[in-house]
């Protein structure tokens, strides 16, 4: 874990950030050249995925904000302390779907044909995010008796993440970023090879879905509040974004359902 990457005098370069940026520059590099492909406005669609990426993080410190309100309450300057807490990712989801979906009709985009090259860039952007948290120890894992459990040693991301120190974590992130960047592959091959607009964003979110609620599982971060309900064993319980997951497996499975029966018309 190296939660800062370069230090030269007064500039200081944090990992998480650096991943983040890297991930984000894959996707827009992916959504430019597949819109190229398919003979879209590439310059247009970049303008529409900054504002996007701006209400997606709006909307993801605003779930994460009502998650744990009165946590938040009592500790507001955390709540914009990224490698504290960067926000809730399916709240950012949400956000940005449905601003997408206003912008594009306004700007007369097509938006499921658009949808569908965003879907596999957006799970390889998540991929990078995800191997920054690893390196600046947020989003951590449970305690791990695994032989790949990982101890975390750095006071600096302790302090600013809370990870606890000298004892093996599961390295959830790295499961979340293998699993994203699967994700990825899957939904390339399928744009490649589909059959009608909308086929491959709606996977992405059925897709993401699972990969996110069994990664729960293993995630040792979330204060007391976070849970929707605490049942008698971990495989019991179901924390808020475990309840988004949940909700976001019937929304994808609704719309390909949706595109395939008016492709079949």
């Amino acid at each position: 874990m190296h939660p800062i990457l370069i230090k030269l005098g007064p500039l200081t370069l944090h990992s998480y950030g650096f991943f983040m940026a890297v991930g984000v520059a894959f996707a827009l590099w992916f959504l430019y050249r597949q819109a190229k492909k398919q003979e879209l406005d590439g310059p247009r669609l970049l303008d529409a995925a900054f504002y996007i990426m701006i209400v997606s993080l709006v909307g993801a410190k605003l779930i994460l904000f009502a998650g744990s309100f009165s946590y938040y309450i009592q500790n507001p300057k955390e709540l914009f302390w990224v490698a504290r807490s960067g926000g809730v990712f399916q709240g950012g989801l949400a956000f940005g779907i449905f601003f997408a979906l206003w912008y594009f009709h306004r700007k007369r985009i097509p938006t499921w044909t658009v949808a569908d090259i965003a879907a596999p860039a957006l799970a390889l952007g998540h991929g990078f995010g995800r191997i920054g948290c690893f390196m600046a120890g947020c989003c951590y894992g449970k305690e791990c008796a695994l032989p790949w459990g990982t101890a975390f040693h750095s006071d600096y991301a302790h302090n600013l993440t809370g990870i606890p120190l000298n004892r093996a974590l599961h390295p959830v992130q790295l499961y979340e970023a293998a699993l994203n960047f699967l994700n990825f592959l899957i939904l390339f091959f399928i744009l490649r090879k589909k059959t009608f607009d909308g086929q491959v964003f709606p996977l992405y979110i059925i897709n993401y879905s699972i990969i996110r609620y069994f990664t729960e599982f293993f995630r040792g971060d979330h204060p007391e509040k976070a849970f929707l309900f605490k049942g008698s064993s971990p495989w019991l319980t179901i924390s808020y974004p475990q309840f988004f997951c949940i909700l976001g497996l019937v929304a994808g499975l609704i719309l390909y359902m949706i595109f395939k029966k008016r492709k079949s018309a």
